[in-house]
């Protein structure tokens, strides 16, 4: 990466994916010039770290994107309608984390080890995709690159920091009265999560498929540029802190071993290979919390389909499903001199 100085905006800086963007900007020696955290009045003032150095956060502002290269968008999909395109017309890069823009045909969706040759920023936009889709696009690159992929069906177990902080809470509040024999109460999710698995995330549209599952459908085609490939989702809410996973199955259209998936996998750029079943070793989410990698077991065959494989998909749907994504993307625009 070039040494050049990158003027950056956070914004949603005090949220959960927007302090593990400055985190990852930390972490990644991104090069950073001046940083410029922004959240909502209720934030103005708070102090977050970079660096060792004390930052205040800042409101958010039309005026907020002035001399400023590059703005890491975390604060939902109305701020990021609103504050996206007038950041744009500021002349500063914008890669945005919420929904708003991924299915826009002018915007480009990026994963960097799947697709960052779409990279585009003739918009001013560049879409970061929902985390679920990330993880499962990471894995299945190197096989779509070896032998296609005609059919998806992936089933999701997304931990409750998806949802943010206050599920967190709720989790742990709801475990602790549990424990001890009290009843759970619960506001952000529809049901009790502890000890409890809810299919439902996101709201359920006509088709009974819920928009967290049309997403997946939806990106999946958009990233890997095939409106041909078949998807089907289940997204289920499971009581976990961090870290998503997904069972996965896929029809490849031409055959492809077991052996050669883990020979791809094995060198893929950000898959981790953990797949040793005899000796109980497989991904699961307390492994990914922290990592940046995409870590892949339990591949085998489908015997119910011809070229069909399994694959467990785990990742921290914090780091790499959001904050080192968008990071990395930013890094692309600045190996390319785009920013």
């Amino acid at each position: 990466m070039q040494d050049k100085a990158v003027d950056v905006a956070v914004v949603g800086a005090t949220g959960a994916v927007g302090n593990m963007m400055i985190r990852v900007l930390e972490e990644r020696s991104f090069p950073v010039g001046k940083l410029r955290l922004l959240a909502s009045a209720r934030s103005v003032g708070k102090v977050l770290s970079f660096h060792g150095r004390g930052i205040a956060v800042e409101e958010l502002r039309e005026d907020s994107f002035a001399g400023l290269q590059l703005a890491l968008f975390s604060a939902g999909a109305g701020v990021s309608r609103k504050f996206a395109p007038i950041a744009a017309q500021h002349g500063c890069v914008v890669v945005d984390n919420s929904s708003a823009f991924r299915m826009d045909a002018q915007i480009p969706l990026i994963v960097p080890e799947v697709n960052r040759e779409a990279i585009d920023v003739s918009s001013g936009i560049i879409a970061n995709p929902n985390c679920s889709t990330i993880q499962m696009v990471v894995a299945l690159k190197p096989i779509y690159d070896a032998a296609g992929i005609k059919r998806i069906i992936v089933t999701t177990f997304q931990a409750v920091s998806g949802t943010g902080q206050k599920a967190i809470e709720e989790l742990r509040r709801q475990v602790k009265a549990l424990n001890s024999g009290e009843q759970a109460s619960w506001q952000v999710y529809p049901h009790q999560i502890a000890f409890n698995c809810l299919p439902h995330i996101g709201a359920f549209l006509d088709n009974g498929y819920t928009e967290e599952e049309m997403k997946m459908v939806n990106e999946t085609r958009k990233i890997f540029n095939d409106e041909r490939i078949g998807v089907a989702a289940t997204t289920v809410r499971v009581p976990v802190y961090y870290g998503h996973s997904e069972s996965v199955n896929i029809e490849t259209r031409r055959p492809v071993t077991v052996d050669r998936v883990r020979q791809l996998l094995s060198s893929a750029p950000g898959v981790k290979l953990i797949d040793e079943p005899s000796e109980k070793l497989y991904p699961m989410p307390i492994d990914c919390a922290g990592q940046d990698d995409t870590l892949v077991g339990r591949i085998r065959k489908d015997p119910s389909v011809e070229n069909g494989l399994c694959l467990w998909v785990v990742a921290d749907n914090i780091r790499k499903g959001a904050a080192t994504n968008a990071v990395q993307i930013a890094e692309v625009l600045v190996e390319r001199g785009l920013i």
